[in-house]
């Protein structure tokens, strides 16, 4: 069997996987559950990334795969440095508030 289509394999079964709705236990009741969600998915998402890489490099894998994971990686720390900016933002914009 080609190595190409073993990881075209893969990646279509771990794709597929990923679009469909997964059930949650129970729904994050405050902000610390949801901030803790969003940091525990961007670890996820950087770590995938970085296995996807590694495994270009080391064993040639699919290219596709490999942009396809660093645009979500990029998109991931796009995404935390806005967050991280406008929670800057806000708190300067307390901070100017009179007392």
């Amino acid at each position: 069997m080609d190595l190409r289509t073993t990881l075209a394999a893969q990646g279509y079964g771990q794709a597929r996987n990923a679009a469909q709705p997964q059930a949650r236990a129970a729904q994050p009741t405050g902000a610390g559950d949801v901030f803790s969600e969003a940091v525990q998915s961007f670890t996820d998402t950087v770590r995938r990334g970085e296995q996807t890489a590694q495994a270009a490099l080391t064993t040639g894998a699919d290219p596709h795969s490999l942009i396809t994971a660093l645009a979500q990686t990029e998109l991931a720390v796009e995404t935390a440095v806005t967050v991280r900016d406008k929670v800057v933002e806000a708190y300067q914009e307390i901070l100017r508030m009179p007392v």
